[in-house]
C-alpha cells in the first residue's frame, strides 16, 4: 500500500468516488460534504434494494417464465449487467459512510471500479443493439425473418460482454489504494513521474469512455430512431408496438442518467490546468455519479409500468409462487400434526375413563 501524507496529488485524479478525501474541512464545507454523503448513501441504498429485486425478477421472468425470443435475450443480458453492478454497491455505500476510508484492499478497489465501468459499457452497448434490432425488425422485415434468431442474439451478447471487459481494463491497471491522513483511499494512480504522461493517460481514458460509452451509441441510437420515424411516415405497414415504446423509454432513461456523469468527467480534465471548476466538481460529481448508479434499478420499473404483458406475467408468477408456498406450508403443518405423539394419560385419568 502506498503512503502519501501531505504531498501533491500529482499522479492521481479525482474520478467518481475520490472527492471525499480531496476537499478539506472548512467553514461550512464539512456540513456540505455530510449532506452530499447522506444523499449519495440514500440513492445507493435505494438503487441496491430496487436493483436486486427488480433485475433479479427480470432475469427470472426472461430466463424461466417467458418464451425465449431475441427480445428476451437482450433484456435478460441488460438485467444481468445491472444486477452484477448493484451487487457491488454495498462496497460504495460503506466507503461513503466511512468518509471515504476503503477497508477492502487493493484487489476489491480495482474490481469494484472494473464492474462499475463494465456495467456502463455493457448497458449502453445492449441498448444500442436493442435500438438497431428494433429498427431492423420493423423496417426490414424480410431480412429480419431470415437472419434474426436467438442463437445469433446470444453470439452478439457474448461479443458485447467481451468488448465491455476489454474497455474496462484501465480500471484494473490504474486503480490503486494509498494511505492519506489515517485513511485508505481508492483512487486512480497513473504510475508515472512525468506530469505530461499522467495528463495524456487521463485524457485518453476519459475520451475513450465518453466516446465509446456515450457519444457513438447516442449517435447510433439517434440515427436508427430517425430512420425508423422516416420509414413509419413513408409506409403504413410499419407500426410501433408496446415493446418498441418500452425500449425508447429505457434508452431515454439511460442517457438522462448518464449525461451528467460524462459532462462532469469532461469538466474534470480542466483540473490539470486550473482549479476554476473545483468547487463545481466537488458538489456536482458525487450527485452525477449517484444518478448514473441509480439507472441500474430504473429499467425493471419501466418494464412493469409500460408493458402490460410483463405486468400480467409478473402478477401470474407471483400468484403461482404464493399459492405454491401456502400449499407447502399447509402440507408441512399437516405432516407435523401426524408425526406428533398422542398425549399420554395419567393412571388417575385412565381409571376415571374406565368407569365412564
Amino acid at each position: 500500500m502506498m503512503t502519501q501524507e501531505d504531498g501533491e496529488y500529482e499522479n492521481s485524479t479525482y474520478e467518481y468516488m475520490d472527492y471525499g478525501y480531496v476537499e478539506e474541512a472548512k467553514a461550512g464545507g464539512y456540513a456540505q460534504r455530510e449532506a452530499l454523503h447522506i444523499i449519495s448513501v440514500i440513492i445507493y441504498s435505494l438503487a441496491f434494494t430496487l436493483g436486486v429485486i427488480g433485475n433479479g425478477l427480470v432475469i427470472w421472468v426472461t430466463g424461466f417464465k417467458s418464451k425465449r425470443t431475441v427480445n428476451s435475450v437482450w433484456l435478460q443480458n441488460l438485467a444481468i449487467a445491472d444486477f452484477v453492478f448493484v451487487l457491488f454497491l454495498p462496497f460504495s455505500i460503506d466507503y461513503v459512510l466511512r468518509d471515504f476510508h476503503w477497508l477492502f484492499g487493493k484487489t476489491m478497489c480495482k474490481l469494484n471500479s472494473f464492474v462499475c465501468t463494465m456495467n456502463m459499457y455493457a448497458s449502453v452497448l445492449f441498448l444500442t443493439v436493442l435500438s438497431l434490432d428494433r429498427y431492423i425488425s420493423l423496417a426490414h422485415l424480410s431480412w429480419s425473418e431470415k437472419y434474426r434468431n436467438v442463437r445469433r442474439a446470444w453470439c452478439v451478447c457474448a461479443l458485447i460482454w467481451i468488448t465491455s471487459c476489454c474497455l474496462s481494463c484501465p480500471a484494473l491497471i490504474f486503480r490503486d489504494v494509498f494511505q492519506h491522513k489515517g485513511k485508505v483511499v481508492c483512487f486512480n494512480n497513473f504510475h508515472d513521474e512525468s506530469r505530461h504522461m499522467i495528463v495524456v493517460r487521463h485524457i485518453a481514458m476519459v475520451s475513450m469512455r465518453t466516446a465509446v460509452g456515450f457519444l457513438l451509441p447516442f449517435a447510433t441510437i439517434t440515427i436508427s430512431g430517425v430512420l425508423l420515424a422516416i420509414k413509419m411516415r413513408q409506409s403504413d405497414s410499419v407500426r410501433v408496438n408496446s415493446f418498441s415504446r418500452t425500449v425508447s423509454a429505457v434508452i431515454l432513461a439511460f442517457f438522462l442518467c448518464w449525461v451528467p456523469f460524462h459532462t462532469f468527467s469532461l469538466m474534470e480534465l480542466s483540473m490539470h490546468h486550473t482549479n476554476y471548476l473545483h468547487s463545481v466538481l466537488i458538489v456536482g460529481f458525487p450527485l452525477a455519479t449517484s444518478l448514473a448508479f441509480f439507472n441500474s434499478c430504473v429499467n425493471p420499473i419501466l418494464y412493469v409500468l409500460l408493458t402490460k404483458k410483463v405486468r400480467k406475467l409478473v402478477r401470474r408468477s407471483c400468484l403461482k409462487f404464493t399459492k405454491s408456498s401456502l400449499r407447502e406450508l399447509s402440507q408441512s403443518v399437516s405432516a407435523t400434526e401426524l408425526d406428533s405423539p398422542l398425549p399420554s394419560c395419567s393412571p388417575e385419568e385412565t381409571t376415571a375413563n374406565s368407569y365412564v
